[in-house]
């Protein structure tokens, strides 16, 4: 096993530790999933670099509690193979609505502190999907950076900055070229010992070159870019790599579809200007929907708040509180407590420095 501060260096931290405690006497020690199969897992911070789950186990853990790429396993080690005895609770969890599906949630990445949500500057980017991913984040737990990719295709991105203003209100955004290695610093500064990243977007929108600049070595395939601009999709299977520096970072593939399950209180931090506006609505359970008195519909009437933006809002709660109903309670474990710190913690940044504030 590696030392306590290599550990850490892994994102192995009180949280963590804590919960290894209770497993003090019977010497088994942490190591976090690296790549991922059917019974057996890819290794690191352990002596051993192969780790199998043993049958009572596999048999015992439901889709979702088996171990996934970012886990923190308390393993009974060895040279060259390890037992997987337990698998730590996330802290983080990102989850998505498994395709043609209305309830079936899906992890994509656990234990993730910052996501990078990666959008282009080419014809496919969509304020819609950008309110989407930032929402499914803000959901898992972990804090979104807004990432422009593909500057070195346009000069002129004052329009695209306003677009990204409107919908990532309080987010920073970095703005870089994967192709020119333009912008690599200010994405490092997300980036440190002991935090692990993540990166999230639609295929086509640059992250495995991203990747591969942050790393320094191509340790994902690349597809080319075709004609109308938009990238090949290419990364099929999820992997955690160590960053130089310090950090971990998990990939995820592309996605065509990202359907929403977690609870609204995500929705509510991505779109934080209707949910001030609504503070001034007459009736406190207004569904800004016709109701006298409404500052929502007041605020698109007068053209302060896009009508596309409203709509928005509305479809993604219709669409969370319907799967909801359907999925099973231990999913959700968000609290109103921390979607209040969360906005809090928001407005306070946004008074610090005032360029956050769209």
């Amino acid at each position: 096993m590696l030392g306590l501060s290599n550990l850490q260096s892994l994102g192995f931290d009180d949280y963590f530790a804590e919960q290894m405690a209770a497993f003090s006497d019977r010497g088994w020690v942490p190591a976090r999933i690296a790549a991922e199969g059917q019974s057996s897992f890819h290794l690191i911070g352990s002596r051993a670099p192969i780790g199998d789950l043993p049958g009572r186990l596999l048999h015992a853990l439901g889709k979702l509690d088996r171990p996934v790429v970012g886990d923190w396993v308390a393993v009974t080690d060895g040279d060259e193979r390890a037992t997987i005895q337990s698998v730590l609770e996330r802290r983080t969890v990102l989850l998505r609505r498994a395709a043609g599906t209305l309830d079936e949630p899906q992890i994509l990445a656990v234990n993730v502190d910052v996501f990078f949500v990666v959008t282009a500057v080419n014809r496919d980017f969509s304020e819609r999907r950008l309110e989407r991913y930032i929402t499914a984040v803000w959901n898992s737990g972990a804090e979104p950076v807004v990432v422009l990719n593909k500057i070195d295709l346009e000069a002129e991105r004052g329009a695209l900055r306003e677009a990204i203003g409107r919908v990532a209100i309080g987010l920073p955004m970095v703005e870089v070229s994967a192709r020119e290695g333009t912008g690599l610093d200010d994405l490092r500064a997300h980036i440190g010992p002991g935090k692990t990243i993540g990166f999230i977007g639609s295929s086509g929108v640059g992250k495995s070159s991203l990747i591969n600049r942050l790393i320094g070595r191509e340790v994902q395939a690349v597809g080319e870019l075709r004609a109308d601009e938009r990238g090949r999709h290419t990364t099929t299977a999820r992997q955690l790599v160590e960053l130089p520096g310090g950090g971990v970072l998990v990939d995820t593939p592309g996605m065509r579809e990202l359907g929403l399950l977690d609870d609204v209180g995500g929705v509510e931090v991505s779109f934080a200007d209707v949910i001030e506006l609504a503070e001034q609505c007459r009736f406190r359970d207004c569904a800004h929907s016709g109701e006298p008195g409404c500052a929502v519909e007041g605020a698109v009437a007068s053209g302060d708040l896009p009508a596309e933006r409203l709509e928005s809002y509305r479809k993604l709660v219709r669409e969370i509180e319907a799967a909801e109903r359907k999925r099973d309670p231990v999913i959700a474990s968000r609290t109103k407590a921390r979607w209040k710190a969360i906005h809090r913690a928001l407005r306070a940044r946004e008074k610090v420095d005032p360029k956050l504030k769209r």
